[in-house]
């Protein structure tokens, strides 16, 4: 069988975390995505879940840019790990 060479481009630290892992796991970054893209053909789908963080949503962002703004006019909000646990449970954050 024939092959080919392609270029991933992609940040110095992660190259490196995930060459570190595929040698620890006895393979090289080549034999990883090599496995990466058989198993993607196979089952003609990512192999794993692929979900934005919560985190982000802009109900989240809306609240975190209004805590920045209190905590830069000097207005601090104390709450209790009760109060922000209840919160949390009620799922709204005022």
């Amino acid at each position: 069988m024939a092959q080919t060479t392609i270029s991933v481009r992609m940040d110095e630290n992660l190259k490196r975390d995930f060459d570190k892992i595929c040698d620890d796991l006895g393979m090289t970054m080549t034999t990883a995505i090599i496995m990466l893209a058989k198993k993607m053909t196979r089952e003609q789908r990512l192999p794993f879940e692929v979900s934005i963080d919560p985190f982000f949503s802009e109900g989240n962002m809306a609240y975190l840019r209004r805590g920045i703004a209190a905590l830069d006019a000097g207005q601090g909000v104390h709450k209790t790990m009760a109060e922000l646990e209840r919160m949390e449970r009620e799922g709204h954050y005022d």
